[in-house]
């Protein structure tokens, strides 16, 4: 039995829809949005600088807790449990939402091309394009990924509020790290947090329609057989 859901084709159109005018200001190199980039990079970079046990901190958390290698591992993790229960349809749509994002922020990144910060002294590097922020994307992506499924498989409110707590300090976490590290403004990192929400919601909307699709063929394949 599936949980009840907030429209989630709704949420997820509204998502996208919020993505698109964020591309498009970012594409129009819009003066507003590329001003408060610079001012909120510039002064967390200071601050990088400045504090060094938390730009250490940071790029542990970055490049290892909330790394895009380890929020596929999760997922991947979940995947193997999910076959070990023979959930073929579960597991799909979770392997095939994860690609899919791999897919769309390589793709908007080569679109858009738009250039990282650049510093006379960073404190780490990054390569490729700059938006939207695969790190924010992709925790995003797996976070929301391992919710749903948990909801699905009724997991208790106590357990699944702690992991809402998890997942939102990972989401929110993962994108502070990336500006405090002077390798995304903020645009990017807004950018990959909204794709990546959209992609969820969109994948829950499709797997609640196949579902009932598949729920549909069923009865009616027993209904043939009991006649």
């Amino acid at each position: 039995m599936q949980p009840p859901t907030l429209h989630p084709a709704r949420i997820a159109a509204a998502l996208l829809t919020l993505f698109l005018a964020l591309l498009a200001l970012v594409a129009a190199h819009w003066g507003p949005l590329e001003s408060a980039d610079r001012d909120i990079a510039v002064t967390l970079h200071r601050s990088a600088l400045a504090h060094h046990g938390w730009t250490r901190t940071s790029r542990v958390l970055t490049d290892w807790v909330w790394d895009p290698l380890t929020m596929r591992a999760l997922l991947a993790v979940v995947a193997g449990w999910l076959l070990w229960r023979r959930k073929w349809l579960l597991t799909g749509w979770i392997v095939g939402t994860a690609v899919v994002g791999v897919a769309l922020q390589q793709g908007v990144k080569a679109a858009v091309d738009r250039p990282r910060p650049h510093w006379a002294h960073p404190v780490d590097t990054a390569h490729y394009a700059a938006f939207p922020s695969g790190h924010a994307l992709t925790a995003t992506v797996a976070c929301g990924l391992v919710l749903w499924v948990m909801a699905l498989h009724g997991v208790g409110a106590k357990w699944l509020r702690l992991a809402t707590a998890v997942a939102v300090v990972s989401v929110l976490g993962v994108g502070f790290t990336r500006l405090y590290l002077g390798v995304h403004w903020a645009g990017d990192v807004l950018g990959g947090w909204l794709l990546g929400a959209a992609l969820v919601y969109a994948s829950i909307a499709g797997y609640a329609y196949a579902s009932r699709r598949k729920d549909g063929r069923t009865a009616a394949s027993e209904g043939r057989v009991r006649s």
